[in-house]
């Protein structure tokens, strides 16, 4: 349900962007979650 969540998040996310440099950064910033996310599974949090 969490990584759904995201996928969401990260579709609405990119659709608000305007420019180029713009979608790099929500790309950037998606990829940084989901380190985030796996990080914690790894955890066990």
């Amino acid at each position: 349900m969490r990584i759904f969540s995201l996928m969401i998040a990260a579709v609405v996310v990119l659709s608000a962007c305007e420019t180029t440099e713009g979608l790099g950064r929500d790309v950037a910033a998606l990829g940084a979650g989901i380190e985030q996310e796996a990080q914690d599974v790894q955890n066990g949090e």
